[in-house]
């Protein structure tokens, strides 16, 4: 794994308090009719997720983001290697009662509506009657699910983005500590998305610990604390976006006027588009914007940039010969 924190952000983690630990955890698979080719899906994973953070667990498909969550979820047992959430090995019953979870393709009871299906999901939990009858409306509220109409009507009936949102609200149902998501907005519309995210958002506010697989990246950009990069079952970097991607220290700069030979001076990756010249600035801001007179041009503007996430993520995959998901 690429080393992208610096000593002062090891020595912050060191007093921060980790929810969610791995050391060296590994899964193989056997496969074939005789069961004698095996497949290597998460390959000595160590990673560390803190209280109240929200983590964002990246890669193309077939990379093992799901293998690495149901694993912490005690779903599929480990080849090898060790982990804990909340600090009880997992699988732990009790840790369990303090988690939530939406996977990525959810199964509903189609003939229930929404608030019965929370009152069967809040039965499992076994949670009190006179809890439940404030806890489900507030969770219709917090995912838009609060109306009338949408409480009597049965999960069939459901839009993509409202069985996601109600997946949300089961996942929230025993007011865990811990949530996690695999791909919460997969297939959704930008409306649906939006939804979710802001949804993620208010459980942030609450200080909760979130922890979702995806890989829409501009969706992760938004909300997401701290990310980690999994390709070929193999974390390959992790870290802030400050620290993975660098501070905002790049001016993208537009030009109207001036000579192209004058501009290459101070400008990289100059292009002439539109009547424009477009390009990052090399030198000093001041001294740049104190030479545009005498190349007569004119400063049209000049805005600190950073390379996305996508751009960042496509390069390290390509890297690394990966060129398509499995």
């Amino acid at each position: 794994m690429d080393s992208v924190t610096d000593v002062s952000t090891q020595l912050k983690e060191t007093e921060r308090t980790p929810v969610v630990q791995t050391w060296n955890l590994r899964k193989v698979y056997r496969t074939g009719f005789w069961l004698n080719q095996t497949i290597e899906s998460l390959k000595a994973c160590d990673l560390s997720v803190y209280q109240g953070e929200t983590f964002g667990l990246l890669g193309p498909n077939g990379a093992g983001k799901t293998t690495l969550l149901k694993m912490l979820l005690g779903i599929v047992r480990p080849t090898s290697g060790k982990a804990v959430l909340l600090g009880r090995p997992i699988g732990d019953r009790a840790c369990k009662q303090r988690i939530g979870y939406l996977p990525e393709n959810a199964y509903f009871y189609d003939f229930l509506t929404g608030w019965e299906f929370l009152e069967f999901i809040a039965g499992v939990f076994q949670i009190p009657r006179s809890v439940q009858k404030k806890r489900i409306p507030e969770l219709l509220d917090l995912v838009g699910l609060a109306t009338s109409a949408a409480k009597k009507k049965q999960m069939r009936q459901y839009s993509k983005g409202m069985q996601q949102r109600i997946g949300m609200a089961q996942a929230l149902i025993n007011d865990p500590e811990l949530v996690f998501l695999d791909e919460p907005m997969s297939g959704l519309d930008p409306l649906g998305r939006y939804q979710v995210r802001e949804i993620i958002v208010s459980l942030q506010k609450q200080g909760k610990t979130i922890f979702f697989n995806s890989h829409i990246l501009s969706d992760v950009e938004q909300i997401c604390d701290r990310i980690a990069i999994l390709a070929r079952g193999e974390i390959i970097c992790m870290g802030s976006l400050d620290e993975i991607l660098g501070r905002a220290d790049i001016y993208q700069v537009v030009i109207k006027g001036g000579q192209e030979e004058e501009l290459q001076e101070w400008l990289t990756d100059l292009t002439w588009e539109n009547g424009y010249w477009y390009g990052q600035l090399k030198g000093d801001p001041q001294e740049f914007v104190a030479t545009l007179p005498r190349m007569n041009a004119q400063l049209l503007s000049l805005n600190l940039a950073r390379a996305s996430l996508e751009d960042y993520f496509i390069r390290q995959l390509k890297e690394r010969g990966i060129t398509s998901s499995r």
